[in-house]
């Protein structure tokens, strides 16, 4: 049934679409300018011509993105930082969140441990003691130098926990009375109900991840260990000195290439898998989020 609207309802609706496209068009206009400079040569980009389209096509950026193998060996060790920090992160949310999702009567303790987590969620040892386990531990220039130290996201493991607090207890009930214990529970009846808040609180460390640089460049003291976007951060500062250390080839690289698109290809190429994943995952996330938000 179509539902009647005023003539300020109508008026209303027009301006904040209207609103809405503007702000969206804002936001992804410079991703589209720095996808033109990716595929432009340097002469048009150093002369600021590029705006919105390519102007001169090449392909130059990305081939030296490819070249030399260090690209591909980062977005390597990207790809198993986020695969196994992911799984940590969403096995140890699910362990620490279905528990306290219980009222104190069945958990007694239940605030003692929620005062501890939100403690660690607001205070920390700090960078250098956190190093300094990293080094006692051996996990120095490791990929478990990546994933071990935040394997627990305490906010993520909250927004899950209110998720869960708000799935019938009947369902808890009905397992218990076929004989389920509480992991087969988790496994059979909270697991797959609780898809929406795991896809949302995985989004949030999949971007996580994938965007940090700092960790990498602490704990990694060999170049060639550094996650994709490190790899990219030294890549920023650094794009002339690379390109001069070509040598005889630098002049015929500047011709093609300059510092604007070789940065502009790499990033580009840096965020393609994040935008690859999101669309997949985003008919879970408003959903996850809003249920998950609701403190009970």
């Amino acid at each position: 049934m179509k539902q009647y609207q005023s003539a300020a309802q109508r008026v209303f609706s027009v301006f904040n679409y209207a609103f809405l496209l503007l702000t969206s068009l804002l936001c992804l206009a410079p991703f589209v300018n720095l996808l033109a400079i990716s595929f432009s040569s340097s002469g048009p980009v150093a002369a600021g011509r590029v705006y919105f389209w390519p102007v001169e096509f090449s392909l130059e950026s990305y081939f030296y993105a490819f070249r030399g193998g260090r690209f591909l060996q980062s977005l390597n060790i990207s790809l198993q930082r986020v695969l196994l920090g992911v799984c940590f992160n969403l096995i140890l949310m699910l362990l620490g969140a279905y528990p306290l999702a219980r009222t104190k009567a069945k958990l007694s303790s239940r605030n003692i441990y929620m005062v501890f987590f939100v403690f660690i969620m607001i205070f920390n040892g700090g960078m250098i003691p956190t190093y300094l386990v990293v080094v006692k531990l051996g996990l120095l220039n490791s990929i478990w130098a990546l994933v071990l130290p935040p394997a627990l996201s305490v906010w993520n493991m909250i927004i899950l926990m209110n998720f869960i607090r708000q799935l019938p207890a009947e369902l808890e009930e009905a397992a218990a009375i076929d004989g389920a214990g509480p992991f087969l529970t988790l496994a059979t009846v909270i697991l797959p109900l609780s898809k929406p808040a795991l896809a949302t609180v995985g989004l949030f460390c999949i971007v996580w991840h994938w965007n940090d640089w700092f960790t990498g460049i602490i704990y990694m003291q060999n170049v060639k260990n550094y996650p994709l976007q490190s790899y990219l951060q030294t890549l920023m500062r650094n794009f002339d000195q690379i390109l001069r250390a070509a040598g005889a080839d630098y002049i015929k690289l500047l011709s093609m290439i300059n510092a604007r698109t070789g940065r502009a290809a790499q990033l580009f190429l840096g965020a393609l898998p994040v935008l690859a994943i999101y669309p997949f995952l985003q008919k879970y996330f408003t959903t996850g989020l809003v249920l998950g938000s609701v403190k009970g």
